[in-house]
């Protein structure tokens, strides 16, 4: 048995504690994972039109005239978008954009602000 606590890799909690030889689980999350696979998983690495990778909480603004169904124009090329989230899938980032609301964008229509 092991006394060592381990960082949960899904929501970081330091409180990971051993269950058997093979994982650890977390009391805040629930989740419970193999410390040796840990390192081996994809990072999603998201890069804007101009190549540079893209985090959670950059700004970034928009490229190119933008149109939104249901709303009356576009979102304008300039549009700076504070705050955002990166997420798996075709329009890979989440945000809020004043006047238009909640919004999922292609990180290939932005570049880095």
């Amino acid at each position: 048995m092991s006394d060592e606590m381990k960082t949960c890799p899904q929501c970081g909690s330091p409180y990971g504690y051993y269950l058997n030889d093979e994982a650890y689980a977390c009391p805040e999350c629930t989740h419970e994972w193999n410390p040796a696979e840990v390192g081996s998983q994809e990072v999603l690495v998201i890069k804007d039109s101009n190549g540079n990778i893209l985090q959670d909480g950059d700004a970034v603004i928009v490229i190119k005239d933008l149109p939104v169904k249901g709303a009356k124009g576009p979102i304008k090329a300039g549009t700076k978008v504070k705050n955002i989230r990166l997420t798996d899938g075709d329009h890979n980032i989440d945000c809020k954009i004043d006047g238009f609301g909640a919004m999922a964008l292609k990180s290939e229509f932005v570049r880095k602000a």
